[in-house]
């Protein structure tokens, strides 16, 4: 067993190479994380540790924090009607197809609610790539900010029945959920009148000019850890809460343009890459030699990428072939939500260790051959136009 100085230095390691190995390698550092901490963990530099689990716990729902400042709830109300009715009937339509994959393949009932996750994570990481005003990434955003809504809920309402069962306790934990989500909505509207009359509230909580005692980031703080507070009181999923207190950070103070940048520079820099590498130690590296594990991975994969494939091309019309299929392609890396999920129902015995290792494993595949296929993509269009061109 790795003891705590081992942990320290092995994970203080892997956190600083692991953007130099992105670069070298032109993928996510996200991946690199999971893979070093999982070969650190077969080498016996990295054990289980309490301490180790709860900063990755807390890692976790930080990073469900930052999801949720992506999400401006004004900026969704703008977008065009028909546009969000597509949106919604693109959802339903990867949980149908996700029903009839499963029982094709004969999944367990809970790959219904795990294929159809959706992420922007891993997909805001393609504005490095494209321009920003690439129509096919921002419809894929807006998309996928929707998606991630529902599959918000969708984490909630599956941890919920993970931990009681379909039972009274269920349905009280449901109706707490309602009941937290009226009320939710209320003070979101109670907090738009407020700001409205009072519009230099927002600047007093939040200044935009140098602030030596970092008044944005505390705020934030404190909402973070009092919406955990308030689902651990509920015994509601602590992630939901989170990321409702992220929402409230891009919903409210707008006018602080750097402060998802500040919150996300100290996240991805120090929490998140602790939970992915604990993700990668829970993996162990001599399961890949257990038969069939890596092709339930593959075959994971591919049902993902497949189903929404199918319900992009919905958006056909508006988007032609190739932006259809890079739209499809960016949703098909919700590793985190997937990585969450999968942890839940290991966790409460709903899937066995080889489907465990079966998710952790497609999530990587998903990054890797996704990033790779389109980046070949991006690469072969450059090349056109450029031929165009001449």
């Amino acid at each position: 067993m790795a003891d705590e100085i081992s942990i320290i230095v092995t994970i203080s390691v892997i956190i600083f190479i692991s953007p130099y190995l992105s670069k070298i390698i032109n993928i996510p550092t996200t991946p690199i994380e999971i893979v070093l901490g999982s070969i650190a963990g077969y080498i016996g530099y990295i054990g289980y540790n309490h301490l180790f689990e709860l900063i990755a716990e807390v890692g976790f729902f930080y990073l469900m924090f930052l999801a949720g400042t992506e999400v401006n709830l004004r900026i969704l109300q703008k977008e065009d009607k028909s546009i969000m009715k597509k949106g919604m009937i693109y959802i339903v339509l990867l949980y149908v197809l996700s029903f009839l994959v499963s029982k094709i393949l004969g999944f367990n009932d809970i790959f219904i609610v795990m294929l159809p996750l959706i992420s922007i994570g891993i997909l805001v990481t393609l504005y490095k790539e494209f321009d920003k005003d690439t129509f096919w990434l921002n419809l894929s955003m807006t998309i996928g900010v929707l998606g991630e809504l529902i599959s918000i809920g969708a984490l909630t309402i599956t941890a919920t029945a993970l931990e009681h069962g379909v039972g009274i306790e269920l349905y009280k934990s449901l109706g707490l959920l309602i009941l937290f989500l009226f009320v939710i909505a209320f003070v979101f509207k109670l907090l738009r009148v407020l700001f409205w009359w009072y519009p230099a509230l927002k600047t007093y909580l939040i200044p935009i000019y140098a602030d030596k005692d970092e008044k944005d980031i505390r705020l934030s703080m404190a909402l973070f850890f009092l919406m955990i507070a308030l689902m651990l009181i509920l015994k509601l999923e602590i992630a939901f809460g989170a990321f409702i207190a992220g929402v409230f950070i891009a919903t409210f103070f707008e006018h602080h343009k750097e402060l998802p940048h500040k919150l996300s520079t100290f996240g991805f820099g120090f929490l998140v890459p602790i939970f992915f590498v604990y993700i990668g130690s829970t993996f162990k590296l001599e399961s890949l030699m257990t038969e069939g594990l890596v092709f339930q991975a593959l075959l994971i994969t591919f049902a993902m990428i497949f189903i929404r494939v199918i319900a992009s091309f919905l958006f056909r019309g508006i988007l032609g072939t190739k932006g259809w299929i890079y739209f499809a392609l960016s949703h098909s890396m919700p590793l985190t939500l997937l990585i969450a999920i999968a942890t839940l129902a290991y966790n409460n015995s709903s899937i066995d260790q080889f489907q465990y290792y079966a998710f952790i494993l497609a999530s990587l595949f998903e990054v890797i051959i996704v990033m790779i296929a389109i980046k070949l993509m991006h690469k072969t269009d450059i090349k056109k136009e450029k031929l165009e061109q001449d």
